[in-house]
């Protein structure tokens, strides 16, 4: 029996077309739990869908994948939408996949909560990197839509509250593809020419789709490195993005950020009157005060009449004169009589009264003796009397009775 003979790709362009023309394998939308993702360099992700009872070989091409909102990871439950057909060089149908949606939730939430985890492991959130706002901005950027409700109602509160400052606009997209791209790049352009004290940015509310731009993370990364202080206001009040926690300051709305930013120039009048007058009341205090001292002065004899003024002092200094020359006197009286008392205490002790009595000073060489041991035989001693001075020697010495003793005289 004759079988016809068929090359391999001729097989599997068949087969291939039998797939492509099956209206059922054009547009599946399978459930599966993800398996070996990978992302290759060019783009292209590749990956299987498993079941309890088997597996689906999958890609997504580059052009797809860029839309992804989320990042897949392995294990994850997801619901994948493309076409099943058959690769002719490997002979293995796969999914061509088009579109991820994880189950259960959005694309966009998933997308949302890893990277708000991602940032805030990062340290993007930390309260030490917030910046506080000038309390007086001189200049305030706006960046959003020229086109949106937004901007007119953040430049009429602006005018009203604080109508010195300088407001500039920096418009971009704030929704689509390019939104993101716009946005980041207005911020570092603001920082890099310091065009403003402070940056607001946001937008009007909407669907999550339409405030996504502000869940970016190349927005996110350029309020964090904004030396500027980001003030962010996008949507409406329960609306909270990425960039608000983020930003230096988070705002309800973009009306909400335009009153954060700049002061109430009534609230300034206010203040500015109350310091008026108090400090009118604190000069007018002072000028009080001066004004009773200058009356007190002139009120003195000294500005009445100084040649009186001078005459009282005069004798008030005569008085002066008076009592410390009096004092004077009698401290020196007193001082005398001191001395003289001295001098009689000192003129009783003196050794010339003794002398005078017919007692003698004997000494040997400048040393007085007091006893016959202070003394040897034929030692000269020198004897002072109440009229002059004897030299003699000792020819003896008896211990016991002085008038034993006897010198010769020289």
């Amino acid at each position: 029996m004759d079988y016809p003979i068929f090359e391999v790709s001729q097989i599997n362009a068949y087969l291939k077309d039998k797939l492509d023309s099956d209206p059922f394998l054009g547009g599946l939308c399978i459930r599966g739990e993800l398996s070996n993702y990978k992302v290759y360099p060019s783009g292209h992700h590749y990956f299987s869908l498993k079941d309890a009872e088997g597996a689906l070989r999958c890609v997504m091409f580059r052009g797809s994948a860029v839309r992804l909102r989320f990042r897949p990871q392995n294990g994850m439950q997801v619901l994948a939408v493309g076409r099943i057909t058959v690769y002719p060089r490997d002979g293995a149908y796969q999914l061509y996949c088009e579109s991820l949606i994880p189950e259960g939730v959005g694309g966009l939430h998933v997308a949302y909560e890893q990277l708000k985890a991602k940032l805030q492991a990062e340290g993007l959130f930390d309260e030490a990197h917030k910046k506080p706002l000038p309390a007086y901005p001189h200049r305030i950027a706006v960046i959003t839509s020229e086109a949106g409700a937004a901007v007119h109602d953040i430049l009429r509160i602006l005018g009203r509250r604080y109508p010195l400052s300088r407001v500039l606009l920096l418009p971009v997209q704030v929704q689509g593809e390019r939104a993101p791209a716009e946005i980041a790049g207005a911020i570092r352009y603001a920082n890099r020419w310091r065009l403003a004290d402070v940056i607001l940015t946001g937008r009007g509310g909407g669907s999550m789709e339409d405030l996504w731009a502000f869940n970016d993370e190349r927005v996110a990364r350029a309020i964090y490195e904004s030396e500027i202080p980001v003030v962010s206001a996008v949507g409406h009040e329960p609306d909270v993005t990425i960039a608000d926690f983020v930003a230096d300051v988070r705002a309800a709305t973009p009306s909400n950020g335009a009153e954060r930013i700049a002061p109430d120039a009534l609230d300034l009048q206010q203040r500015l009157h109350g310091y008026e007058q108090r400090m009118a009341a604190a000069v007018e205090k002072r000028l009080k005060l001066a004004r009773q001292r200058l009356e007190n002065l002139a009120g003195r004899r000294v500005l009445q009449s100084p040649a009186n003024y001078l005459a009282d002092r005069q004798a008030a200094l005569a008085r002066l004169r008076e009592r410390l020359q009096a004092a004077g006197e009698r401290q020196l009286e007193r001082k005398r009589r001191q001395l003289t008392g001295l001098a009689a205490s000192l003129d009783a002790m003196s050794p010339l009264k003794v002398l005078g009595r017919g007692y003698g000073l004997v000494q040997s060489g400048g040393r007085l003796i007091r006893s016959v041991r202070d003394t040897a035989a034929g030692e000269e001693l020198t004897i002072t009397l109440h009229d002059g001075a004897l030299t003699a020697s000792v020819i003896g010495i008896k211990e016991g009775n002085p008038n034993v003793r006897s010198v010769e005289n020289l």
